[in-house]
């Protein structure tokens, strides 16, 4: 017996789709915005990184700050105002933090560009809470998983032309004899941004769509929200030590890490004694999958907020270091490697032959390839030294076919793929230094799934507050980059302090061990194919 699927709603879904590409643009542009701030306010590595934690941790504030209101509220507040409310409201966030960089270009403000981009990624926050179930909503729930395979990948296409697009209106094309950045190239290219935005939340609000409720009820957890709060408080004591002490930015991040790390332990210590009150918090795959993603977005975030540094640094590619205007072919590698992974990884939800599947993962990588040298060759940049990064395109695909899509051992491969890979990249120079860096992107594009399936499994009604906790864990974006600068300022090569990443893809390997173990111990074989990117 047959049933009528609900028809998808194309329109608002090729919108929704503007919203995901404009997180992974804005998010992968600040590569390109970070070494020109360094440069134009005199930054060290350090405070160029506060951007990325400006970003990364309103996230972590937005998704923190949410939760709590609806625990004191007693129930959803997203739920209660609707999904598609609360992505405008998201969005007119954005457009407010997007028009505030003009001014505070205007008054050369480092700290006032902080706080602007603090606005636009905590109305990011709110949209992206809101917009992937929106996304289930607008079609038959079954198809909901292509939905967001589709948006997943414009996003990665936002990535992957982002620094470039930014690139162009900072800097203009790689053979322009003037390549300085003055405040017009800046409100030009956030003017638009805030426009775009702008003209996306006017259709979402006068469009005839579904508000995007449902019936779940909402379930507390004050002890978790104890946690929460106190892992918070003592993120700012930290901050307040860094402003009226002289302890060194390198300890005070690393404390910050650690910090992170002894709440999480200590919640899935008192959780195992007594579960009562911890909510999603109690199942132990949460809180190791709550490390997992502080981990996996830091060193995402990480290898490229720090690379362009390093790409300036004399001796490492070229003799006297690249120009802050020739960085964005490496930056658009990097984040293409990730879409390359990611556009692999969507080919599960086709409904291809085992035959087919095989040839399509063999070939949707290099298409991908052949997109990212078209872009970086249509601006205007040299390829001829991206192509022989195909090598390490091919290794990954042989790290796809290995994995089986099955989340385990995808991990664990990748991770340890990755992890040699940042070793290469320390102990070498020069181009083939460049590839190996770029390959941790590669490697990257598929341990999101992975890493969010294993940490939900078994959660059973607390699957959507335990979403909302590895959200909160976008906060590594805003603690590692920072750290790994700190290294770079301190021992004055960043080129080592990329052993950081490695440290990092090494700490995921052990995490795909142990949550192996903690899965199967709860009688779950989760180790079959997923679906679903970042």
């Amino acid at each position: 017996m047959s049933q009528n699927k609900q028809p998808t709603n194309t329109g608002a879904l090729a919108t929704l789709v503007i919203v995901f590409f404009f997180w992974g643009f804005i998010a992968a542009s600040n590569s390109i915005f970070i070494p020109f701030c360094r440069t134009h306010f005199s930054l060290n590595q350090f405070q160029s990184q506060l951007i990325g934690s400006a970003f990364y941790g309103a996230y972590f504030i937005g998704s923190l700050a949410l939760y709590l209101f609806s625990s004191l509220a007693g129930y959803d507040i997203l739920n209660k105002i609707g999904y598609k409310r609360g992505i405008v409201l998201g969005l007119l966030i954005s457009v407010a933090g997007a028009l505030l960089i003009i001014p505070s270009a205007n008054m050369n403000s480092f700290p006032a560009i902080l706080a602007s981009f603090f606005i636009v990624a905590l109305g990011f926050s709110l949209q992206q809470t809101a917009a992937q179930p929106f996304a289930i909503a607008l079609g038959d729930p079954s198809t909901g998983t292509h939905r967001l395979n589709l948006a997943g990948g414009v996003n990665s296409l936002g990535t992957t032309l982002g620094p470039i697009i930014v690139s162009y209106f900072l800097f203009g094309t790689p053979s322009a004899s003037n390549a300085n950045v003055t405040v017009t190239n800046i409100n030009t290219l956030y003017l638009i941004v805030a426009s775009v935005f702008a003209a996306v939340a006017i259709f979402f609000a006068f469009s005839k769509l579904p508000e995007g409720k449902d019936d779940a009820a909402f379930e507390g957890s004050s002890k978790a929200s104890k946690s929460l709060i106190t892992l918070t408080l003592l993120m700012i004591v930290v901050i307040m030590i860094g402003q009226f002490t002289d302890i060194g930015k390198l300890e005070l991040t690393g404390l910050t890490i650690l910090l992170v790390f002894a709440v999480l332990f200590f919640s899935y210590s008192s959780a195992s004694r007594n579960s009562e009150g911890w909510g999603a918090m109690k199942y132990p795959q949460l809180i190791l999958g709550m490390l997992g993603i502080f981990l996996y977005v830091g060193v995402e975030v990480t290898i490229d907020n720090n690379f362009g540094a390093l790409l300036k640094t004399p001796g490492y590619l070229t003799d006297s270091g690249l120009l802050d205007k020739d960085i964005s072919k490496y930056i658009t590698l990097y984040w293409g490697s990730l879409m390359i992974g990611r556009w692999t990884g969507a080919i599960s939800v086709f409904n291809l032959s085992a035959t087919g599947r095989k040839i399509a993962t063999l070939v949707v990588p290099f298409v991908a390839f052949a997109l990212v040298l078209f872009v970086n060759h249509t601006y205007g940049n040299d390829i001829h030294n991206l192509i022989p990064y195909a090598g390490w395109v091919a290794i990954a695909v042989f790290a796809f076919f290995f994995g089986q899509q099955k989340p385990v051992k995808t991990l664990l491969t990748v991770a340890l793929l990755a992890t040699i890979a940042m070793l290469i990249g320390v102990f070498s120079h020069g181009v083939f230094s460049v590839y190996a860096f770029m390959a941790g992107g590669l490697f990257c594009s598929v341990m999101w799934p992975s890493i969010f399936a294993l940490a939900v499994a078994g959660l059973g009604k607390y699957t959507s507050q335990g979403s909302a906790f590895l959200i909160m864990m976008i906060l590594g974006g805003a603690v590692i980059p920072p750290f790994q600068g700190s290294i770079g300022d301190t021992t004055k090569n960043m080129h080592f302090s990329y052993l950081v990443a490695a440290g990092c893809f090494a700490g995921l390997a052990l995490f795909a061990i142990r949550m192996k173990t903690i899965l199967k111990s709860q009688g779950l074989n989760f180790d079959e194919q997923i679906e679903g990117g970042h």
